[in-house]
């Protein structure tokens, strides 16, 4: 076994995906040295099961951690092991847990809780959470009598794995291209869809003893195939926490943003036992809904790292290396092709060719506030 050697830490990133891509894996690896000089800790790559640390590990993985048990064996015991979060069971990692039901005794797998959908009811869209092909279908009769229904993967990222449906016939083939294994244990989201759509990002990062909070929107482009994706988040980033960052002078927008994503936080907090998180992200939506009603709520959590975390990382680092600073502009960018123009400042985190999309470049830039609003 091999001995690595570190004064207060070291610093490891930790995979649970099959075939990630590179533009991912190498992002996240280089979120991870930045956390790595956050905390004054080494950096020393992948975790490997195999060697022997001398030092505290703190894990940077790919995904929300299952299972507190799971989690203790690579280390991680509490927020202070690991940059993002450990839920009791798989499928509360994912936005299943957003919605309830479509009746109170439909199948869901165990650990279910009703609690949190009756919590969250004010504060997300209109919609159910299936975990079996007839429950999907009982849903969606339901929310089509009202307009188009958006279906989503559990465990679609960035907008991918989601389908809009017109009428029910169109669900048949979406559910069959899904195991069922995967329907039973994690099961499929079917919620109201909205056009003329913006969505907010609201979060929170704990490291190294400082608290950021952080509001802001995300932006799409187009990938190398013409097709729009996630294209980055513009963040206005506190020093402190969710009080500090509503006290900023704000747009009704962003507030209402805000009190959505605090009342989903305090409800995973509530009801999921053993659940903790050092990195919370949310998204927030507003748009408009099929009978014209301009419509916001919460679409989904992230307990991992995720598209924002580059920005939140260099808000941390800003915040450190000067104390008269308590708040700035932090934006993350994904810009598609060969060789992009980056504006002066800009922070490179990737800048690649990945075998799956592409050339690609994942950028942050740091700015002062200005303007919050």
């Amino acid at each position: 076994m091999t001995r690595h050697a570190s004064a207060r830490g070291v610093v490891v990133t930790y995979s649970s995906r099959d075939g990630e891509g590179r533009h991912a894996a190498m992002t996240r690896e280089a979120v991870a040295a930045r956390l790595a000089k956050v905390k004054q800790f080494d950096f020393a790559g992948p975790y490997d099961p195999a060697k022997r640390y001398a030092a505290r590990l703190y894990l940077v993985p790919s995904d929300t951690l299952v299972g507190r048990e799971a989690a203790a064996k690579l280390g991680v015991r509490t927020e202070n092991d690991v940059f993002g979060g450990v839920v009791p069971t798989a499928f509360a990692a994912t936005k299943t847990i957003t919605h309830p039901l479509v009746h109170p005794k439909a199948y869901a797998p165990t650990g279910w809780s009703h609690d949190f959908a009756e919590h969250v009811s004010e504060a997300v869209l209109h919609g159910y959470t299936a975990f079996s092909s007839e429950d999907a279908h009982r849903a969606a009769a339901r929310l089509l009598d009202h307009g188009p229904t958006r279906i989503k993967l559990a465990r679609g990222i960035g907008g991918h794995g989601q389908f809009v449906i017109q009428h029910a016939g169109e669900l048949d083939e979406l559910l069959a291209a899904i195991d069922d294994a995967e329907l039973a244990s994690v099961g499929v989201v079917l919620e109201e869809h909205l056009d003329d759509v913006t969505t907010h990002s609201v979060g929170q990062v704990r490291v190294a003893g400082m608290t950021a909070s952080y509001w802001g929107t995300q932006r799409t482009t187009h990938n190398n195939r013409g097709v729009e994706v996630y294209g980055g988040s513009d963040l206005v980033v506190v020093r402190g926490g969710f009080d500090a960052l509503r006290a900023l002078p704000l747009s009704t927008e962003a507030q209402l943003a805000i009190s959505r994503a605090l009342v989903y936080d305090s409800a995973a907090d509530a009801c999921f036992a053993g659940f903790f998180s050092s990195r919370r992200n949310y998204d927030v939506v507003e748009g408009t809904d099929a009978r014209g009603r301009r419509r916001a709520g919460v679409l989904e959590q992230s307990w991992r790292v995720g598209g924002a975390s580059a920005a939140e990382v260099e808000a941390l680092l800003a915040f450190r290396d000067n104390p008269a600073i308590t708040v700035l502009r932090a934006a993350t960018v994904e810009t598609y092709g060969a060789s992009p123009a980056l504006p002066e400042g800009a922070i490179v985190f990737f800048a690649g060719d990945d075998p799956r999309v592409g050339p690609v470049t994942h950028y942050v830039l740091v700015e002062p506030h200005g303007d919050v609003r």
